[in-house]
């Protein structure tokens, strides 16, 4: 009588996505529920938030995703509730926001998602694992991951990043068709600073597999005033440029991008290439304050992420990646001073009130 093989499995890992009714989880889940982001034999625990009235919706993508008949879902938890929503968490995709509506100053926008990413946060450092990788996708990412780490003081800065994947697949891609290459011919783009239009996407430091030969950038292209001006507005400015033609945000390169960004931050990224996120500033070579969230270009191994020190930085540069910090400290400023005045005023009400109540 001869014997099987006795296949043991990965114990299923709870992978958290918000804002899972909306458009970018629907292009996002089915790529992670069938094993393309954290391995092809890694069960998964699909985790569902949304707001109360998205509810019934969030039903009919349950189903869906039961109706794919994936071997590695082992279940799908459609929650409105964070103490469910945020439980043993393995990965936390942040994607759901307040977006900016029409005639909302940024302010405005800072001060909604400052009192979202506060309640997120919290809830991560309550009920999720300490080693709960964070990806805030939701803007505006860089400022909303910084509020959600410090209101999760126990879990690692490093722990929590944001999406700057989607700029720099642009980039890549922007570079690959004026050299007539595939993208994945065009390696070590970065995207410096804040994921807004003062983002700062450099080939600087860019190769281009071109014939079978790395070739610089620059060289390649043989355009300097396209890579120093159309190039650059052009990444800066693409999701307006999507949401203009499509009458809708990027959905489809934002899901991809993602996929891309916890994919390399699970497995690590190839050797003598890095890749943009942005991180906690701390530490950095670059002159960058340090208590942001900034885009960088790092490299990943053991779900740990370095960022990629030395290289020079011309005065071009320099000037850029500096004008998108300022933005981030302006932002981050009015984002603390928010948050100074949700605590204050929690606290006020916990002492004076036993049941507080808000109308």
């Amino acid at each position: 009588m001869s014997m099987g093989c006795v296949v043991l499995q990965a114990d299923p890992i709870r992978v958290l996505v918000t804002g899972a009714a909306g458009q970018i989880a629907y292009s996002l889940l089915y790529s992670i529920a069938k094993g393309d982001v954290f391995g092809k034999d890694q069960p998964i625990i699909l985790v569902l938030l949304d707001i109360p009235p998205m509810l019934p919706v969030l039903d009919g993508v349950v189903m869906e995703l039961q109706d794919c008949a994936l071997p590695l879902l082992r279940e799908v938890i459609p929650t409105d509730k964070v103490e469910l929503g945020f439980k043993d968490l393995d990965a936390a995709i942040l994607v759901g926001s307040m977006p900016r509506k029409e005639g909302m100053e940024r302010k405005d926008l800072l001060k909604a998602n400052v009192a979202i990413f506060k309640t997120q946060g919290a809830a991560l450092e309550k009920y999720a694992k300490k080693s709960v990788r964070v990806l805030v996708v939701g803007n505006p990412a860089n400022t909303n991951c910084l509020i959600a780490s410090k209101s999760a003081p126990s879990i690692p800065k490093e722990n929590f990043s944001c999406l700057t994947r989607l700029d720099h697949n642009r980039a890549r891609s922007q570079v690959a068709m004026r050299c007539g290459v595939p993208a994945d011919a065009v390696k070590n783009v970065i995207i410096w600073g804040n994921h807004s239009s003062t983002q700062y996407p450099d080939v600087h430091h860019a190769m281009v597999n071109v014939h079978g030969k790395e070739v610089e950038a620059y060289n390649a292209v043989k355009d300097d005033s396209w890579l120093k001006g159309d190039f650059i507005s052009t990444v800066q400015l693409r999701g307006a440029a999507v949401i203009k033609a499509r009458k809708l945000s990027s959905a489809m390169s934002a899901a991809k991008a993602i996929c891309d960004h916890m994919r390399d931050w699970w497995f690590g990224t190839l050797d003598g290439e890095f890749m943009s996120m942005g991180v906690y500033a701390g530490g950095n070579s670059y002159g960058i304050p340090e208590d942001l969230i900034y885009s960088f270009p790092v490299h990943i191994k053991n779900k740990s992420w370095n960022i990629h020190d030395g290289l020079p930085i011309n005065d071009f540069s320099r000037a850029k990646m500096d004008a998108t910090a300022a933005e981030l400290v302006e932002e981050r400023d009015t984002a603390l001073s928010f948050l100074s005045h949700y605590i204050m005023t929690s606290e006020m009400l916990s002492n004076n009130f036993s049941t507080p109540s808000f109308r």
